[in-house]
Parts: structure tokens; sequence; C-alpha cells
């Protein structure tokens, strides 16, 4: 018992150990990836419908089980001098899988195949996409969160600055009072910032799974983007990579495959049947055909059916070859669009406003300008950067939406 107590202390002290050491643990993007595909709940349960198709198609080449009929009973003769005794009649019919009725229904089953894995690579994409996207939502949230750590800094030392020229008779109170809202102001958004960065990291272990520990870090920036391929490569691919037209297609095909085989159970189907009867005075042998005549039901509605869906799934694929067309383009247009920004803001905008700033907070220790002058350089530098971190976050998203079309798991990293 002893021993056993020993053991079990061992081994909880093996998985706290294994716990805290997965706690501390850093993610990069990639890792991120990896444990969304391996550990959701959802992806696993997606992946179990491609599972149950694979097990349709053996059940579609299934041959159809033989029919057994066996009575029993007595027989008495009403005439004079007749015989009575035990009747006993076996019967066994099996039906005959026909080959052209046997190819179609496979063949509907095959593609319902396609169309299961297909589902579950885009749906695979659609969630390494919504895990890159709350990646970079994190980033985002984490830049914000440090640059209102440094907005209070800074106004902390302006005020403890001007606090020092109040006392001496330099600067007039109202300076100070300013001063004081304007932290107050800052400390607030520090506050709102933190919060918005901790709903961020909810979402991305809402996105990644129960798997990623709580006190999780990041490894990677806001500047870690990938480039993208040309647009013209993007589209001469996208028709074999992405997913949606793979289950389009594949939808076509089943349809395709339905409606043959209506079709062809119009025509009429056999079963070979055979039995024997016994009674008191003699044995009867007997082998034959059952023919099921479609005399009455000619499958009109289940052939108008299949027809329906056959040009629903066609119109669909054409719909959704130009559905991502369009968003390949919109896609594009954005990222471009963003990276402009992106350019405009590191090279000219923020830096001049950063330059500004410091402009004034040296005309102001040298008491050339006021502290309402510093406060509205201050306010350019802020909204500038928040600019800056914001045209980020959009390339970034269009990276993520463009990757997701392409549907590329391990993304662009070259």
């Amino acid at each position: 018992m002893l021993r056993r107590n020993k053991l079990l202390t061992l081994l909880s002290s093996l998985l706290l150990a294994a716990t805290v050491q997965a706690a501390g643990q850093d993610y990069t993007l990639a890792d991120l990836e990896r444990l969304a595909l391996d550990s959701s709940r959802s992806v696993m349960a997606v992946r179990e419908q491609a599972v149950a198709a694979r097990h349709a198609v053996r059940s579609a080449g299934a041959f159809p089980n033989p029919e057994i009929e066996y009575l029993a009973g007595t027989q008495r003769s009403r005439a004079a001098g007749g015989g009575s005794g035990d009747a006993r009649s076996a019967a066994l019919t099996q039906p005959l899988d026909l080959p052209w009725v046997r190819s179609s229904r496979i063949g509907a089953a095959e593609a319902g195949v396609q169309v299961s894995e297909a589902t579950v690579k885009s749906f695979e994409a659609d969630t390494v996409a919504h895990v890159r996207l709350r990646y970079f939502e994190v980033l985002r949230r984490n830049a914000e969160l440090r640059n209102a750590r440094e907005d209070v800094n800074l106004l902390e030392s302006a005020r403890s600055r001007i606090a020092l020229r109040v006392e001496t008779g330099e600067a007039a109170r109202f300076e100070l009072v300013k001063a004081d809202a304007e932290l107050l102001n800052a400390q607030k958004a520090v506050q709102a910032a933190g919060f918005r960065a901790e709903q961020a990291r909810s979402y991305l272990r809402q996105s990644v799974g129960a798997d990623l520990p709580v006190d999780y870090a990041l490894i990677g920036s806001l500047r870690d983007v990938p480039e993208v391929a040309s647009i013209d490569v993007v589209r001469q691919s996208l028709s074999g990579s992405n997913p949606l037209l793979a289950r389009a297609r594949a939808e076509v095909a089943r349809a395709e495959h339905q409606l043959d085989l209506e079709r062809r159970q119009r025509w009429p189907r056999l079963a070979l049947k055979g039995g024997y009867d016994e009674d008191p005075d003699m044995r009867t042998s007997r082998l034959g055909v059952v023919v099921t005549v479609p005399l009455w039901d000619r499958r009109s509605g289940p052939v108008g059916e299949a027809s329906a869906n056959l040009a629903r799934s066609r119109h669909e694929l054409a719909a959704q070859e130009f559905s991502l067309e369009q968003q390949l383009a919109v896609a594009y247009k954005q990222y471009d669009i963003a990276a402009a920004q992106v350019t405009a803001l590191e090279s000219g905008i923020v830096r001049q406003a950063e330059n500004a700033l410091k402009i004034a907070q040296a005309a102001y220790r040298f008491g050339e300008r006021g502290f309402l002058e510093v406060l509205d350089a201050q306010r350019v530098f802020r909204a500038a950067r928040a600019e800056l971190i914001a045209a980020r976050f959009e390339l970034a998203a269009a990276w993520v939406d463009i990757e997701r079309l392409r549907a590329t798991p391990g993304g662009n990293r070259e």
C-alpha cells in the first residue's frame, strides 16, 4: 500500500511538472496551427464524417442478403382413405444485384467520399485561417497595450516636470490640471487596452482548443507577415487547390451518379427463388425467377428530384467559381492597400510625428512652447502609431484571407 501511494505521488508530480512546462511554453503561429488541427474537437467531428462516407462505400458495394422462408404444420385429408401427417415447406430467395445498378450506386457513394474529404479540407482551412486571424489579433492588442503604457510613462514624466515648474512658479497651475487630465485618460486607455488584450487571448484559445494553456505566450510580431505570390499564380492554382471548388465538383459528380441510379432503377429487378414442399403423399421441388415489374411506379418523382439536384449542383459550382474569383481579387486589393498604408506610415508619417513630438518636448523644456502644444504633438503621434498598428493588422488579415482561399495550412513562409 505504501509503495502504491509513492507511485501515485510520483505520477502526480510528473503530471504537475508537465503541466507547468506546457503552461510556460512559447508558441509560434505554426505551433498554434498544428495544435488546432490535432486537438480541435470540431475538426475531429468533421473528419469522422469522412470516415462515415468511406463506410458508406462499403455499404453501397454490399450484396443483398438472401431471404429464407420455412413453414411447418399438419395435413389432414377430408377424403375417405386420404393420408394425414406433417407438412413442411421451405423457400430461398436471392435478389440479384444488377451490375448497371450496382456501379451507379457505388459511384454515388464514392463521390460522397470526395465531398466529405473536400469538406474536411475546407473546414481545416477555415480553422487555420481563424487561428491565424486570432493570432494577429493578439499581437495587435499587445502592441496597443505596449504603446498605451509608453504613453502613460511619457505623461507621468511630463507631469512630474510640470509639477516642479508649478511649485517654482515657472508655469501656471492650469498646465498641471491639464496634465493630470491627460494622465487619467492615458491610464484609462491602458486599462481598456489590457481588457482587449485579454479578450483577444481568450478568443485565440477558444479557436485553438483546450490544449492551449491559459497563460501561454506568443512568438512573433505584426511585422512578421509573409509575402504573397502574384495574383496570376494564385489564380492558376486556385482551381486545383481550393477545397470549396473540389467539393462543388464532387457534388456534381454525386448528383450525376444519383440521377443515373434513379433512371436505372426503372428497369425490372430480378431474384432467384427455389423451394420445396413436403407432405405425407409427395415432395415437390421448384426453382424459378422473381421479376419485379415497374408497372405502376415508374420512379418519375425520384428521377425528377435527382435531375433537379444535378442542375442545382452545376449552378452552385458556377457560382462558387465566380465567388472565389471575386474574393481573391478583393483580398489582393486589400493586401495592396494595407501594404501601401504600412509603407507610408513607417517611412514618413509616424517618423515625422515622432520628430514633431521630440521638437515640441524640447521647445517646452526651454520655455519656447506651451504644454498644450506638447499634448497636441503627443496626440498626433499616438494616432499615427495606432494607424500603423491597424494597417499592419489589415495587412495580416488580407494575407490570412488569401491563404484561406489557397487552402495552404502550412502558409507561405519562404
